[in-house]
């Protein structure tokens, strides 16, 4: 299956879901979205939406909003085995990150 994500990289939500799929072990293509609404052009083409995070599926079909894409996520793949070292993995270098720029 292939899953085309558009984003940004400033978009927390954006960020939740591309960690989501790495979670699950899904391979996805990442379209990096114009921050002016009006700019998006490839966005709307693509998924008839002008908002983001959006997964494109190989249907054409476009889930559209972190809640939607991360239920239709869990309503359609496992969780393997990874998953939990991943998370932990997210939380240590964000907890890094934040710790450098606070300092």
């Amino acid at each position: 299956m292939m899953l085309e994500l558009y984003q940004t990289e400033w978009c927390p939500a954006s960020r939740r879901v591309r960690e989501r799929l790495t979670e699950l072990g899904l391979d996805y293509v990442v379209h990096q979205v114009p921050v002016e609404r009006e700019a998006r052009t490839t966005l709307l083409a693509a998924t008839g939406v002008d908002t983001i995070p959006a997964l494109l599926l190989e249907d054409g079909e476009a889930v559209v909003g972190e809640e939607a894409i991360e239920a239709y996520l869990d309503e359609r793949f496992d969780e393997p085995a990874g998953a939990e070292a991943h998370r932990l993995k997210a939380t240590k270098a964000r907890r890094r990150y934040l710790k450098e720029e606070c300092e």
